[in-house]
């Protein structure tokens, strides 16, 4: 995932409590392993802490996503 946070929260699905409970989300915490493109540790529109972020089937890759997506890319030619 490049450039989402609340669209891929698990929590919109899964806590009433949640301020974004219920708002369409990409079911990314289904997927056998998802790779998260991020800036930084920060919060997304909402505020919220994102539980996807936490699973054993995420990995977190910390850096602009255009950059990691053009290094990733090169690195998987070079294969």
């Amino acid at each position: 995932m490049i450039g989402a946070n609340d669209v891929v929260n698990p929590v919109a699905r899964t806590d009433p409590s949640s301020p974004i409970y219920g708002m369409p989300i990409l079911d990314a915490d289904y997927s056998s392993n998802v790779i998260v493109v991020k800036r930084g540790q920060g919060a997304g529109f909402s505020g919220i802490e994102n539980s996807l972020f936490f699973l054993d089937n995420t990995k977190m890759l910390y850096g602009d996503g255009k950059a990691v997506a053009s290094d990733l890319v090169q690195s998987i030619k070079e294969l």
